[in-house]
């Protein structure tokens, strides 16, 4: 027995020693200051490619998202944007009638502030307002996007952009939507296209719909677009069996051309 612990120590002092030299590599990279210097070192790039990326620039002035149709009506938002940042949002169509009044009334105000809090369309649902704040993000996002598309055109060597001789049509060429006009069947909203001071193009974004009113719509609506491109002015005729939709289309094709400045 005693000639076997000499044995069981070498096998002891040799285990111990291995058990060693395993700790040491596995601390070693912990300690080793160029690994930290380079894991420390990777996320800055990181973060400095976040800004980068971000989205195309806002143009200046003030735009109006489309309407975006919610279960109780819908809504549109108008933004006014400054030095490529929002300086005023308001709901210029919103549910209305009945319970809609008084969670409009609460609810409007908060998102208008959020958008401008957020300057973007990630913005939180009003508490009980579960309708009208989606369809405000929508309408909201609608117009962001359309103002991020005129900062693309007035940035310097974007197709639209120049002020020179050659480029005056393009630079006068622009879409422009009126805003929703209210009747008894339902919003009527109409955008047109302007260049070189003509109507070119004139389309209902928004029109009466279910029921009988599809029927109408799809009768009227291209009757008083081509009107809209005849007449060149929101004095057009109404469309036979077609009163509120008609009388609705003069008025947002009336407010489009007041912001075109026709």
């Amino acid at each position: 027995m005693r000639k076997s612990h000499p044995v069981r120590r070498a096998v002891l002092a040799t285990a111990a020693t291995v058990s060693g030299i395993v700790l040491l590599l596995s601390l070693k990279p912990a300690s080793d200051p160029g690994s930290a210097a380079a894991a420390g070192g990777a996320a800055p790039p990181a973060a400095a490619q976040s800004p980068q990326g971000g989205a195309r620039p806002i143009g200046n002035g003030t735009v109006t998202g489309d309407a975006a149709r919610t279960r109780y009506g819908a809504v549109q938002v108008r933004i006014t944007v400054s030095d490529g940042k929002i300086t005023k949002a308001e709901a210029v169509q919103a549910p209305e009638g009945g319970q809609s009044d008084q969670i409009t009334s609460n609810a409007v105000p908060r998102l208008n502030q959020a958008a401008l809090t957020a300057q973007n369309a990630d913005i939180d649902t009003v508490s009980g307002a579960t309708y009208t704040s989606t369809g405000y993000r929508k309408s909201l996002q609608s117009a962001l996007d359309k103002a991020r598309a005129a900062g693309s055109a007035g940035a310097p060597g974007s197709a639209g952009s120049g002020r020179g001789p050659g480029d005056a049509g393009n630079a006068q060429a622009r879409t422009v939507t009126g805003d929703a006009a209210r009747t008894r069947y339902g919003a009527v909203q109409v955008r047109i296209t302007v260049s070189d001071g003509k109507i070119t193009k004139a389309e209902a974004v928004q029109a009466p719909e279910g029921g009988q009113s599809d029927q109408i719509t799809s009768n009227a609506v291209p009757r008083l677009n081509q009107a809209a491109l005849t007449a060149q002015n929101a004095d057009i005729d109404t469309v036979s069996g077609a009163t509120y939709t008609s009388t609705g289309y003069r008025k947002s094709l009336q407010s489009a051309l007041d912001k075109a400045g026709g």
